[in-house]
């Protein structure tokens, strides 16, 4: 297994931007895929942006061109950029670690935009 902390969020102003961090307590280097989800207030969780081991990414159609996922396998961490933030951008976020198996999470960190 491994322990994630996400970091990073806050409260903003629409158009705003965060950038919020996934430190890792192992190496992520072999993990197949590193990821963002997010569940908003009477919501379903729901996937954000992955990044495979190899560097591929894969968003949301609802932030494509405003958040960008990265990995630093040096630093054992994983990022999500969110820039031109929207009201309905509003919620926990939560890193998550997954291969074959793991499938680990973090505890989340709270992202409020205000209109």
């Amino acid at each position: 297994q491994v322990q994630l902390v996400e970091s990073g969020g806050g409260l903003v102003q629409a158009g705003g931007s965060l950038r919020l961090s996934c430190a890792a307590s192992r190496s992520i280097a072999s993990i197949n895929r590193m990821g963002w989800y997010r569940q908003g207030p009477g919501k379903q969780r729901e996937l954000v942006a992955i990044i495979t081991s190899g560097g591929s990414t894969n968003y949301a159609d609802s932030v494509k061109g405003r958040f960008t996922i990265s990995r630093d396998n040096a630093k054992n961490s994983v990022y999500l950029q969110m820039n031109s933030l929207k009201p309905e951008d509003t919620a926990v976020y939560y890193c998550n670690a997954w291969s074959f198996a793991l499938d680990s999470w973090g505890q989340g960190t709270q992202v409020t935009v205000s209109s």
